[in-house]
C-alpha cells in the first residue's frame, strides 16, 4: 500500500484535510495535519480498506531551528492487510497535539515517553507524567537545545517499603478503576 493510496482512501473520510507524501525508503509515509490527527487516526483504524488497528509507536524529531520545531512520529500497523504506515504531524515549540489514546489506549505510555524526552504536550492525556527520567529531573532531554554537560549529585532514596495489606489494597485498586 502506497501513501498515495491511502491518502486517497483518507481523502473522503476526513473531508478538508491536507495530507501530505513524504519521501520514505520503507513503507508509506503521510504527513496529517495537527487539527485533524485524531480524525485521520480514527478514519485509518476504522475504514474497510484501511485497518491499521495496531499502534507500533510514537516518537519524536527535533529540528532545532527550523519551525515547527518538531515532527512527532506514529508508525501503525494493518496485520489484515500486511502493511506499515508512518504519519508525521509537525508541531512548533510551545503547540500541544491531541492525544490518539481514546483510539489506541496503548498509546498513553508512548505519549508520556515522547512527553518525557521532548516535552511535546498531548491534550486530553490523562496521565501525562515522567516515564523513563526521574520525577524531579528538569528538562527534556531529547531536544537539540538541552545542555550536554550537566553536573548533577547522584541522589539515593530509601527502598519503598509497603506491606502487604498497603500492596493488596493497591491492586484492588488498579483493578477497580481498569475496569471502569
Amino acid at each position: 500500500m502506497t501513501a498515495s493510496d491511502i491518502i486517497n482512501a483518507l481523502a473522503p473520510l476526513v473531508p478538508n484535510a491536507s495530507f501530505e507524501e513524504a519521501s520514505s525508503v520503507d513503507f508509506a509515509t503521510i504527513y496529517v495535519p495537527a487539527p485533524r490527527l485524531v480524525e485521520t487516526c480514527r478514519a485509518l483504524r476504522d475504514a474497510d480498506g484501511l485497518r491499521f488497528t495496531t499502534i507500533i509507536e510514537i516518537t519524536a524529531a527535533d529540528y532545532l531551528p527550523r519551525q515547527p520545531r518538531f515532527e512527532v512520529v506514529y508508525h501503525l500497523l494493518s496485520i489484515s492487510r500486511r502493511a506499515r504506515v508512518r504519519l508525521k504531524v509537525r508541531v512548533g515549540e510551545g503547540d500541544a497535539l491531541p492525544t490518539v489514546q481514546g483510539i489506541w489506549k496503548g498509546a498513553g505510555w508512548l505519549e508520556r515517553e515522547v512527553w518525557d524526552m521532548f516535552g511535546i504536550v498531548f491534550d486530553g492525556h490523562p496521565d501525562l507524567r515522567r516515564l523513563l527520567m526521574p520525577e524531579d529531573w528538569e528538562g527534556h532531554p531529547a531536544r537539540k537545545d538541552y545542555p550536554v554537560q550537566i553536573h548533577k549529585t547522584a541522589q539515593t532514596y530509601e527502598p519503598l517499603e509497603v506491606s502487604e495489606n498497603e500492596f493488596r489494597a493497591n491492586i484492588e485498586r488498579d483493578r477497580v478503576k481498569r475496569a471502569h
